[in-house]
């Protein structure tokens, strides 16, 4: 098993974090991530096509890869994040959090008492219960909590959320922020207008400020390599690069391209 700890403990540090997100529910497709140098891969149970029992094997793969597993939940609801975190999950990315009461049940459900409401398991996490006092000990420290603010309604709840403790991660959701401000097509779209754009810069900005003033990391997808020094520089570590599905796009419109050219 790996240091559950690693990629929180580095984000402590300054240092950046890279991963991607995993929407094959494919152990052969992890262990090829891990060949990249990536430090931590989210497996995206929120859209991606995962049964709860693949989630598992995905996170033993991560861990046979030397990467860290991270699990972004389809929602703070149903179980999954005691899911993930009890079969050796490093971490969850918990999506639309829009409240403080959505901020602070994603923590209850990440952090052992008196810290959280976290229910003791004795699931692969804990070696299957061989070493389940060592991992109480140290969990609530080393398992990392993201949450994303992509609404409307969480940007206005901000401040609040990033308040709440236990919080590691602020992480901004770009698509989903702008559809919700109603920008999207100006920004991403074909009717790109230079008001939307604003907007969504302002909007990104308040919720940078609003986690630094409360000592939280930022996070954010990072469609293109070439824009991770722009979000560093920002202070964003904890950093989403691309998608095994979207790499596959691309490299087959790349490949169909060239031999067209041939």
């Amino acid at each position: 098993m790996p240091d559950l700890g690693r990629v929180s403990d580095e984000l402590r540090k300054g240092v950046p974090q890279i991963g991607s997100f995993i929407s094959i529910p494919n152990t052969a497709v992890i262990e090829i991530a891990g060949c990249s140098g990536l430090d931590f891969v989210v497996l995206d149970a929120e859209h991606g096509l995962f049964d709860r029992t693949e989630i598992e094997n995905l996170v033993r793969a991560a861990d046979v890869a030397g990467l860290s597993a991270i699990v972004r939940v389809p929602d703070i609801r149903g179980g999954w994040i005691a899911t993930a975190l009890d079969v050796g999950a490093a971490g969850v990315v918990v999506p639309h959090v829009n409240t403080v009461a959505d901020a602070r049940a994603a923590v209850d459900q990440c952090r052992y008492p008196p810290d959280g409401k976290r229910g003791v398991g004795g699931g692969r996490a804990t070696l299957f219960g061989a070493r389940l006092a060592s991992y109480l000990g140290t969990a609530n420290s080393q398992i990392l909590v993201a949450v994303q603010i992509e609404t409307a309604e969480g940007l206005a709840n901000v401040e609040a959320i990033a308040a709440v403790d236990g919080i590691d991660v602020i992480f901004v959701g770009p698509a989903d922020l702008a559809v919700s401000l109603g920008v999207f097509r100006e920004v991403f779209g074909s009717a790109v207008g230079a008001d939307g754009k604003t907007r969504l810069d302002v909007a990104i900005a308040a919720i940078a400020a609003a986690a630094r003033s409360h000592g939280r990391q930022l996070g954010t997808f990072v469609p293109q390599a070439s824009e991770i020094d722009r979000w560093t520089a920002a202070g964003f570590h904890f950093l989403i690069l691309g998608s095994d599905v979207g790499m596959l796009t691309q490299s087959y419109a790349t490949l169909l391209r060239g031999e067209a050219r041939q």
